[in-house]
Order: C-alpha cells, then structure tokens, then sequence
C-alpha cells in the first residue's frame, strides 16, 4: 500500500509517499480503508519530534511509528476476533495509527459509524479536534448558558469547534482571529470578534467566565486578567514554550497556581472514546456542529498539507482525501 513515511524527525522534507506493508491488526482492532485523514498542530509536532520531551515515548532518535495521522474516515476492510460492532464494508471514522496510508489500524473503541450526510472528508476533520473542544468547553469548563466565553485561535482547527460547541451551550461567545476569519467565525457563532492585529483581549476591560487559550500567544497571568474571579482558564497551544519541554511550563504554571487561585486553571488530555464521538455525530446530525474545511490535499501532498498547519494560520481543519474510488 502507499503511505506517509518520516524516517527521521524534521520538517516537511523528511516525509515521502512509499510503498509498505498493509498494518497488521489486533484482535480489538479493525482495518480501516482509508478514504480521507486529517492533520493538525500536534502532527506537527510529531514530525519534528518537539519538544524533545516526547520522544521519550514516540522513539528517541526516530519515529517509533513511522507513518503519521490520527484523524481517519473510510470503510472496514477487517476486523479483530474481539471486534463486535463492525463488519467489512461499514463507513466509519475517528481516530487511527498511521492514518495518511491506504490502509491504518485502529481500536474499535475509537471509531463510529460515518454520518450518512457527511462526506469523507467532512467525516476525517472531526475526531481529534472535535472532540478536544468538546471536552474543553462541556466537560472541564462546564459552560453554562448566559455564560461569556472567549475563544483565543477561534478560526483554527480546535477554535472552529469550540465557537459551535459553546454557542450551541447558550454561552456567549467572543473569538479571537484575524481580521480575514472574522466572517468565518461570526458564521459559526460567534457574538463577538476580536482582532488579534490590532486589539490583546487580556488588555481590555471585558472578563470571561471560559475562557480556552489555542495559540499560547499571552502569559498565563495575562489571560488571568481577562478571566472572571470565579472563570476557568485552559491554556491549550501544543506550540507554546520551548523545544525541550513545550507546553509543559503553562501546563505546570496552571498546575501549581491553580491551588491558590479562586480561578480554576485547567489542563486536560482529550482520549478518543465511542461516547464522546457519538455525542460529537449527535451535534453533527442535529445541524449544530459543522465540520469546516479550509484546505484540502491529495496523499502525495500530504507535506504540503503539514506545512500549512505549521504555518499557524489554517483556517478551520485541513484534509488529506486518500481515496476516492
């Protein structure tokens, strides 16, 4: 089959499209035939291997995995002994290993059955983004309705999310973009826009009760400063701090001052799982998420797709549409 293939960590230039061996299945898995796949800020991290700290667990000199993707759509091609919700042939999507490849693995538990009114690609941008804002904004901000809300990165691939899911929990929502995404995020929601060009929302007179931080852009006192006495913060950029440790200094800095706060300061690891996946369809199907494509690849172009991520100014997901017949 063809595949992504990273032998070393790096830019761009270490991917190439190969030739591999189909993935080998556990008995709680099932082979996917890929359709489309999705990628996102943490695959770029993965690609270069930063912060030096995760490789520890992903391979010390080079990828343990070398084909990347998480994000994945298409049909059963096999399933596992201990697989009993699926059959060869059923449309699914959620989140795999190795997805930008023909073929990829991935845990039962991790996928559902495709929306019927969704195409591939919509299906592929929404598992791991999704559900990252999914849990940000019902589960640990607990947004309420009435509630103000703000959205730093709101045209991004978690943003886009984020503004729906929070406008859908009768909160009211402020996004942080560019100028050029206004509409966009006004078209999703958004009560309120804030250009980041030209106006810092940790400078202004406003204050949230939730406030969820995608670009890691401002210290974490300087977002307190815009948080309600009683608000949650979450700071949520996989980009911010240094190469050795990344964003474990706002992850600890929310960690130690939490505490002592009356603020609640928030971190938060988002693991796909059947429930969440199914309420993220329910949202989905009831017209209250969309899912928003800013660009879309073929699987030889997938490098180009990364260096639009890691540019920092994707607008919404970026697809990858690995087969179409």
């Amino acid at each position: 089959m063809k595949a992504i293939v990273q032998r070393e960590y790096g830019d761009t230039d270490v991917l190439e499209l190969a030739e591999v061996d189909k993935p080998e299945i556990r008995d709680d898995e099932v082979l996917v035939r890929v359709r489309a796949a999705s990628v996102h800020a943490g695959d770029v991290l993965l690609m270069k291997g930063t912060p030096y700290i995760m490789r520890a667990g992903l391979g010390l000199s080079r990828p343990r995995n070398p084909t990347p993707g998480f994000d994945v759509a298409g049909t059963v091609e096999a399933v596992g002994s201990k697989v009993s919700r699926f059959t060869a042939g059923d449309e699914v999507f959620g989140n795999g290993k190795g997805t930008l490849a023909e073929y990829a693995a991935a845990k039962e538990s991790q996928l559902v059955a495709k929306p019927p009114g969704l195409t591939y690609e919509e299906a592929a941008v929404l598992a791991v983004s999704g559900l990252t804002a999914l849990k940000a904004v019902r589960d640990v901000g607990k947004v309420q309705p009435g509630q103000a809300v703000l959205i730093n990165g709101a045209a991004g691939g978690i943003g886009v999310y984020a503004v729906q899911i929070a406008k859908a929990m009768g909160a009211e929502v402020t996004a942080v973009c560019s100028a050029g995404k206004a509409d966009l995020v006004r078209s999703l929601g958004a009560d309120h826009v804030i250009d980041y060009a030209e106006e810092d929302f940790t400078q202004g007179d406003n204050q949230y009760d939730f406030i969820l931080d995608n670009v890691g852009n401002r210290s974490l006192s300087d977002c307190r400063r815009a948080l309600s006495p009683n608000g949650t913060l979450i700071p949520n950029s996989g980009t911010a701090g240094g190469t050795w440790i990344g964003p474990l200094v706002s992850m600890g800095q929310a960690w130690v001052t939490s505490p002592f706060v009356s603020q609640n300061l928030r971190t938060f690891l988002s693991t796909p799982n059947e429930k969440d996946l199914n309420a993220l369809v329910d949202l989905v199907e009831s017209g209250t998420v969309v899912p928003v494509i800013g660009s879309n690849y073929s699987l030889d172009e997938a490098a180009e797709a990364l260096r639009t991520v890691a540019g920092g100014h994707a607008e919404g997901k970026v697809a990858i549409t690995v087969s179409g017949d």
